[in-house]
């Protein structure tokens, strides 16, 4: 990081990006470490604390991983974590945040006002594409933001080809190993703060990572949901070009990014479900995006199965709230050919799964939601 922000402050003449960095992070880091280290001895109770069967939400971005986990999330057997927690992986951090939330709300809320307020100016311009904010679930890969082993800096830094956050699969064993295990003990502390619960995850880059998280979580449950690459594909395109512009980011490096990005797009649909057809053993479901938009509370109930998981009351009251509600369409429409890619190629490297699902008889540049 430090050697692509030095080129970049090289030759755009901007050094405070790169001192920042150089600074800001091992500072940041050193303090989580020493948190982290505190953890187990203010609280006894995490070393009695396991993770069991947590779930997996994994997919090719913008196929239904956002909709399914929070509709998941709904369901109390789960823990997940919420977008400031994921940034304060100690658990007394994440007691502290939460001690002056309380604080905060017995006195009249100013700084969650604040919060709000930040929130808007900072997640506006991609609402339309990306619903989210501080205090809703979100991917969990933001864990490992402070150890750099994040797809966030991808997010912060057009450097798809230079870093790679995906290929987890393809490391050696002793540095992916050492990556889940501590990723594992961020789980840990989640469970821990919210008394407990099924651990419950979704990050589209874990793809890239399946068959590390069967040896690290041998009883994990993993979840597929595939939809149209047509509409996929283009739609992750926007956004990260939209994020990557609002940063100021140089032109050629977006363009690069997305040429890498838009490749890799090919491995998300086709790795997952290689590894598990290795690992039969596992429990999984692939899930049709049309189908979990259009009949959610059926759709949720044929998950719960293959999975081996228990419809609860509560579980049973959110699936039935979003049979009301179903997923909508936007009016945005992503083309293929705004990032110049080739449809048939794409149905070429995806022939098999075209088959499939039948996606030649949709609208190719179909509406994203």
């Amino acid at each position: 990081m430090l050697r692509l922000l030095r080129r970049d402050a090289r030759s755009q003449r901007r050094w405070v990006p790169f001192a920042r960095f150089a600074v800001g992070v091992p500072l940041v880091a050193a303090l989580h470490a020493l948190c982290f280290a505190l953890d187990p001895i203010l609280f006894p109770a995490l070393r009695r604390t396991e993770v069991r069967t947590p779930t997996f939400c994994i997919g090719h971005a913008r196929s239904g991983t956002t909709y399914l986990h929070r509709l998941m999330a709904r369901d109390p057997q789960f823990s997940y974590a919420l977008m400031y927690e994921l940034f304060f992986p100690s658990l007394l951090e994440k007691k502290l945040l939460r001690l002056l939330f309380r604080v905060d709300a017995a006195t009249g809320g100013r700084l969650r006002r604040r919060l709000d307020d930040i929130e808007e100016q900072t997640f506006a311009p991609t609402e339309d594409i990306h619903k989210t904010g501080f205090f809703v679930p979100e991917e969990d890969d933001a864990f490992l933001t402070w150890s750099l082993s994040s797809g966030f800096w991808i997010v912060a830094f057009p450097y798809m080809g230079e870093l790679d956050f995906y290929h987890v699969d393809r490391w050696p064993a002793r540095k992916r190993l050492r990556l889940m295990a501590f990723y594992k003990e961020c789980v840990r502390r989640q469970i821990a703060l919210r008394g407990g619960g099924t651990h419950l995850s979704k990050n589209p880059t874990f793809c890239g990572r399946v068959e590390t998280l069967i040896e690290v979580f041998p009883d994990a449950r993993i979840i597929v949901p595939m939809r149209n690459p047509y509409e996929t594909i283009p739609s992750l395109l926007k956004l990260m070009q939209t994020e990557w512009s609002l940063r100021g980011r140089d032109g050629r490096l977006i363009a690069g990014s997305l040429r890498v990005l838009a490749d890799q797009s090919v491995d998300t649909y086709l790795h997952p479900l290689e590894v598990l057809a290795r690992h039969p053993e596992v429990r999984a479901s692939v899930v049709d995006y049309r189908e979990l938009v259009g009949a959610p509370s059926a759709t949720m109930r044929r998950v719960y199965d293959d999975l081996g998981l228990v419809v609860g009351p509560e579980a049973d009251q959110a699936f039935t709230a979003a049979e009301r509600h179903p997923g909508h369409e936007t009016t945005h429409r992503y083309s293929l050919a705004e990032f110049g890619l080739d449809p048939h190629d794409i149905h070429r490297r995806l022939a098999g799964l075209f088959d499939e699902y039948h996606w030649d008889n949709e609208e190719k540049d179909a509406h994203v939601s």
